[in-house]
């Protein structure tokens, strides 16, 4: 019994030091680790929670990368390999590939090479196959779709397609941009379009009703038809593509005499002298009061440069119209086609002319 009590307490003593001289050395390796274990903390694949720190990966959350996230509120981590799913946000400070859903935003701080789901904004460095947003997508690149209801900006090359309901901006495009409202770029390889204004350094195929293209044209234009309705308009846009709007006045009608257009043109068989100018645009004669006259006009006009700055063209015309008046229906005599409805109102396709002359500047 001795001999045992004995051996048990030579045990004790042995575990006691051996215990001592772990914590020593565990000690001794915190010291002498340059970041701690904290930074060198072993990264977790998997990452569920709340919030952060609220989740598995805790407040070493923003030091991992991840193959799948889901969290509650917000998300947090240094990169992200495959699904990251937030109900309000996803904060991820360098890369991630993969697909990234939030309510709220996304925010990225590196490369993002997979695609970014909002309900409001996505902020990412560059390269991203495709960023949707309800709201707007802020990057410094972008090599893919960019979708946003509202907004897109990329302050360095965009080589896909641009997309927004109002405004997308970019340096270089090599691809597309569709806006509402307006686009901006300086280098364009590729289409503008536009609901109203297109800018641009260069841009030969601007679709808009105003393009302001640094290395392109613009004209003022004084134009008339076969109904004498003359027109003041401006010609704006690129080498082939370009954006028309005008006004004017009709000199048969006694009432509707104000004349307004809107419209988009093409170059095409340009020499120096020499070009054959291709135009559809939509226009009305108005008194701002009552009754319609709404007219489609497809038009081609040889067009000859006198000069640097001047221009003669004039061409035939193909016309549809649409009115309610009794101006409308005898402005023009003859017809290839008429038909009148029950409401009052006349259709019509007739052929006419235009002629005019420019001031290129």
């Amino acid at each position: 019994m001795k001999t045992t009590i004995k051996n048990i307490s030579n045990i004790k003593t042995y575990l006691t030091r051996t215990s001592g001289y772990i914590a020593l050395c565990l000690a001794l390796i915190v010291v002498t680790t340059p970041k701690g274990f904290a930074q060198k903390k072993t990264k977790t694949r998997v990452n569920i929670g709340l919030m952060y720190p609220l989740s598995i990966n805790g407040r070493h959350a923003g030091l991992d990368t991840n193959v799948f996230s889901f969290s509650a509120l917000v998300g947090v981590s240094a990169a992200e390999k495959g699904l990251s799913f937030a109900g309000i946000s996803n904060i991820i400070h360098k890369s991630a590939c993969g697909v990234q859903f939030a309510g709220f935003s996304n925010h990225i701080g590196g490369k993002a090479k997979g695609t970014q789901f909002a309900g409001f904004i996505n902020t990412y460095g560059s390269d991203s196959r495709s960023a949707i947003a309800g709201f707007s997508n802020i990057a410094k690149g972008n090599s893919g779709l960019q979708l946003a209801g509202f907004l897109n900006l990329t302050s360095h090359k965009v080589s896909a397609l641009q997309a927004s309901g109002f405004l997308n901006k970019a340096a270089d495009v090599k691809g597309a941009q569709i806006a509402g409202f307006i686009n901006i770029a300086k280098k364009v390889k590729g289409i503008q379009l536009a609901g109203l204004i297109n800018v641009a350094d260069s841009s030969d195929y601007p679709i808009g009703i105003i393009n302001i293209v640094k290395n392109g044209e613009k004209s003022i234009a004084l134009t008339t038809n076969q109904n004498l309705t003359a027109m003041a308009t401006f010609r704006s846009g690129g080498k082939i593509l370009y954006g028309i709007i005008g006004a004017g006045y009709n000199f048969i009608n006694k009432d509707a005499i104000y004349a307004l257009e809107a419209g988009l043109g093409a170059n095409s068989f340009q020499s120096r002298h020499f070009r054959l100018r291709t135009e559809l645009t939509a226009s009305s004669l108005q008194n701002f009061k009552k009754g319609n006259y709404f007219k489609s006009t497809l038009q081609f006009y040889p067009a000859w440069r006198a000069g640097k700055h001047l221009e003669l063209f004039a061409g035939p015309s193909f016309n549809f119209i649409s009115t309610n008046t009794t101006e409308g229906k005898t402005l023009q005599k003859h017809y290839i086609k008429e038909w009148d409805e029950h409401n009052g109102t006349l259709y019509g396709m007739f052929f006419g002319y235009t002629g005019g002359l420019a001031v290129n500047f």
